[in-house]
């Protein structure tokens, strides 16, 4: 019996691994694979336009995770926000797989794209929006709780998308989520980490303390994924940031969910003001600090006003007065 070799084997497996899709969709090539699912780039003949198409992976055809698929879309397809990928179709392949079609994003990962901003600005800008997506999921009542760097891209225009929605929860058990999706959200402290079925439910170093422990997660371990995406932001930049905006981090990664910002529109606010050069709620500032603000965010006007004194004391000098 003469042997595939590498190569052969590799094409056999992506053989295998293509899902039936309806004729619409023409598959190209795998472009990412997680614990739940394979996404594909594809052709949606219909419309001509280039989609990805995430389906359940090949060795897991079990009903907790197709329904988990399932749920993603569904949340997808709820979330009507610029900062949110756009579901275009779903259902479920000939193969008995339940597979969804979006957008496909082109990009870079946020750690990546803000690597390459100029200025403390440009990367906060980023977080911001990101931070802001988030805000807006939570008004829809859904949590994401696997916020972290890998999970936000940036496009070529500068758009900023949050991706991977598949173990995101209704806040409280509520939010218009049906039943199937209230009971696919309970976590014991034996599958806060890992379900029965390998199914990471939030990412280490990332994950609130209360994820970890196996409670029930809310806003708040929201709050404390996008300090930790702001952390990292941080430390790349390979210099101390600002007290301020420390303490902005600091306190959306508190160890006690009643110790971080309420909600993430707080921490947006904070965000904000701290770019706008306005005192920050999570921060007690000193005299010489908001003298250090106040001069920092007027230093144009203050330029001008000292360039004007400095010439009228040269003519007042130059006229012997």
């Amino acid at each position: 019996m003469s042997s595939l070799g590498a190569g052969g084997i590799a094409r056999l497996r992506e053989q295998l691994a293509r899902p039936e899709l309806p004729e619409r969709y023409a598959l190209e090539s795998e472009i990412g694979r997680g614990g739940m699912g394979v996404v594909w780039r594809a052709t949606d003949r219909l419309l001509e336009r280039d989609v990805a198409v995430k389906v359940l992976a090949e060795h897991l055809a079990d009903d907790g995770l197709a329904e988990r698929l399932a749920r993603e879309a569904r949340i997808l397809a709820r979330l009507e926000h610029p900062g949110v990928v756009a579901v275009h179709d779903a259902g479920v392949s000939s193969d008995g797989r339940t597979w969804y079609a979006m957008r496909l994003v082109r990009g870079r990962r946020l750690d990546e794209a803000a690597g390459t901003e100029p200025t403390l600005g440009d990367t906060l800008r980023l977080m911001t929006r990101v931070a802001e997506t988030v805000a807006y999921a939570h008004e829809q009542g859904i949590i994401h709780r696997d916020l972290k760097p890998a999970n936000v891209m940036v496009g070529p225009f500068g758009e900023v998308l949050v991706l991977d929605w598949g173990v995101a929860g209704a806040i409280g058990g509520g939010g218009g989520a049906s039943g199937a999706e209230q009971a696919a959200d309970t976590q014991t402290p034996a599958t806060a980490l890992v379900t029965a079925h390998g199914t990471v439910l939030g990412t280490p170093g990332y994950m609130a303390p209360e994820q970890a422990a196996g409670l029930p997660a809310d806003v708040r371990s929201d709050v404390y994924g996008l300090g930790a995406i702001l952390r990292d932001l941080l430390a790349a930049r390979g210099e101390a940031p600002p007290r301020a905006l420390a303490a902005i981090r600091d306190r959306a990664l508190a160890p006690a969910a009643g110790e971080r910002y309420p909600d993430v529109l707080a921490f947006v606010d904070d965000l904000r003001r701290f770019q706008d050069g306005l005192p920050v709620a999570a921060h007690r500032e000193t005299v010489l600090e908001r003298i250090g603000r106040w001069i920092s965010r007027y230093r144009t006007p203050i330029g001008l006003v000292l360039a004007y004194l400095l010439v009228r004391l040269l003519i007042l000098r130059l006229g012997g007065v």
